[in-house]
């Protein structure tokens, strides 16, 4: 059976990161996805997709993503059944994240690690890469 979903939208808010009584990492969010053609009236609908991420994804989702930023997500749907406050029966379906990535530039790249940042913001080569001319390039 496959199950596999790849998702890019940008976040509704800022995702919180919170922890089970068994100490394991969590937040839940949703991301805004636009759909790949106008409506009658020129716009783009828009999809809401609930999203849930554990453990490392989560905190890393929480501490470097915030409100509007875009946002690439690598996961499987879930579905859920509860019953609400009037005793109906509901279904939940939620994507849980696997990946997360960064679709575009931080716009506050303070906030990115020091492994996402150009060896000029870090004050040097960190990976020991040497500069070469074009012309000694073996291909």
């Amino acid at each position: 059976m496959l199950n596999k979903v790849i998702l890019t939208g940008r976040l509704t808010a800022t995702p919180e990161l919170k922890t089970t009584t068994g100490g394991i990492s969590v937040t839940t969010f949703s991301i805004a996805v636009q759909r790949q053609y106008k409506s009658a009236d020129g716009s783009y609908p828009t999809d809401f997709i609930n999203i849930v991420a554990w453990r490392s994804t989560a905190e890393f989702i929480t501490r470097f993503f915030e409100k509007g930023q875009l946002i690439a997500i690598v996961g499987s749907i879930q579905t859920r059944n509860y019953e609400d406050k009037t005793g109906a029966k509901r279904t939940a379906f939620e994507v849980v994240a696997d990946e997360a990535q960064f679709v575009e530039s931080k716009k506050d790249s303070a906030r990115a690690p020091d492994e996402f940042k150009a060896p000029a913001e870090t004050g040097g080569n960190t990976m020991n890469f040497e500069e070469v001319e074009d012309d000694e390039l073996p291909f």
